[in-house]
């Protein structure tokens, strides 16, 4: 089992529940500081912190982290070794999870996932289909990266020497993208529709957004504080994402 799960942290949730309900996911986790939203494929978790300077090595107002969701973490943890990824059962404050960890660096977590009602793996069915949420981890070495993005179980979709694409078999959309330094990207989505549809859905919710060449362009609720992109971005894609 997995699937892409990206964090973002946001002193806005408020406004980030309207953007995410008006795209077409669903809310199936509502906690003080954490609520979940189900696309069709894939899930964004939301963090709530305080609009105040983070501390030192803390994720800060309007950042995304790259993350996903696994079932049972020891087989998943043992299968990511055997195929020659750092992969180690640890414990978080929100409890155990395995941390990963790549050859440029990189670490992130794959949490436990939860089953649905029916007992399968799957989003809520009340979710738009044609949604899938992108999760993307900035490398400096994109073929290394795309590497261990298969040893944790992804499957390739498209590559190029600057970018690197992966299908999560249980939703969502793992991306690899060159840059200087090994970090997490911004957040983002892809829509296997017509755009123009969701861009009044948006607009309607009193959401500003715009469409250019087939991108998706949506006001980010997180700009205002500064570090935060001025835009969230939905691309136009021809294949459909794996639910």
């Amino acid at each position: 089992m997995l699937r892409a799960r990206p964090i973002h942290f946001t002193s806005r949730p408020h406004q980030w529940t309207e953007l995410l309900e008006a795209l077409g996911m669903v809310n199936t986790v509502k906690d003080n500081e954490w609520l979940e939203f189900d696309a069709g494929s894939g899930r964004l978790a939301l963090h709530r912190v305080e609009h105040t300077p983070a501390m030192s090595g803390a994720p800060q107002d309007g950042v995304t982290i790259f993350g996903v969701e696994v079932g049972a973490l020891e087989e998943f943890a043992r299968r990511t070794q055997d195929d020659g990824t750092i992969a180690e059962v640890t414990e978080a404050s929100h409890g155990q999870t395995v941390q990963i960890t790549a050859r440029d660096g990189f670490t992130f977590l794959a949490d436990p996932a939860q089953r649905a009602g029916d007992g399968t793996w799957a989003t809520s069915d009340k979710a738009d289909p044609a949604l899938a949420v992108v999760a993307t981890w900035v490398s400096p070495g994109v073929d290394d990266s795309a590497q261990e993005l298969r040893n944790i179980g992804a499957r390739p979709r498209t590559s190029d020497d600057e970018s690197a694409t992966f299908t999560a078999k249980n939703g969502g959309i793992l991306r690899v993208v060159h840059g200087a330094a090994a970090e997490s990207g911004d957040l983002a989505f892809e829509y296997d529709a017509d755009l123009e549809p969701l861009l009044r859905r948006l607009t309607g919710a009193g959401i500003e957004a715009r469409i250019s060449e087939d991108v998706l362009y949506i006001a980010n609720p997180d700009a205002a504080g500064g570090s935060a992109p001025a835009s969230i971005v939905v691309e136009r894609t021809s294949s459909p994402a794996k639910r």
